[in-house]
């Protein structure tokens, strides 16, 4: 697992790679999707955070944190290369694999706190159904860039 999150990190990097990093992400998404048999859930919440762990090695280092009527809140554990870079915006395009997993169980995934940040060593991250709004939850990348701009 580490050589392929060193794979996708230096790709997520590298402008020129944008776009390899995008189809390396969906790829072994839609690899895992297949093989883990992940698919759109019912219409419990919980089951969602349920599928998208599907998507990983070991639920372990992807706990569920909390459950609340419209959102599965969770973190990563898994060391990223990207920690303490402040590059969210690389974690963002990382994050693409978890999209694409969270897509087929039927939700959105988005990154609320990033180990790319300094100091954290765990992602926080959120899942909703596909049909619901997330204008409330701020993405890390978006969060640190209009600290940026202060």
């Amino acid at each position: 697992m580490a050589i392929l999150l060193a794979i996708s990190a230096a790709l997520a990097r590298r402008p020129a790679f944008w776009p390899v990093s995008r189809a390396w992400s969906h790829w072994l998404a839609r690899t895992t999707i297949r093989r883990r048999k992940i698919c759109q859930v019912s219409r419990q919440i919980s089951d969602l955070g349920t599928a998208w762990q599907q998507g990983f090695p070991s639920p372990k280092r992807v706990p569920i944190e909390a459950v609340t009527a419209d959102t599965v809140f969770a973190r990563i554990e898994t060391p990223c290369p990207l920690r303490g870079t402040g590059d969210t915006a690389a974690c963002w395009r990382m994050m693409e694999y978890d999209r694409v997993v969270a897509a087929a169980a039927g939700g959105q995934f988005v990154v609320l706190r990033s180990q790319a940040e300094p100091g954290l060593t765990s992602c926080r991250v959120a899942l909703r159904p596909a049909s619901a709004s997330t204008e409330d939850l701020v993405p890390a990348h978006t969060r640190i860039g209009q600290q940026a701009l202060r």
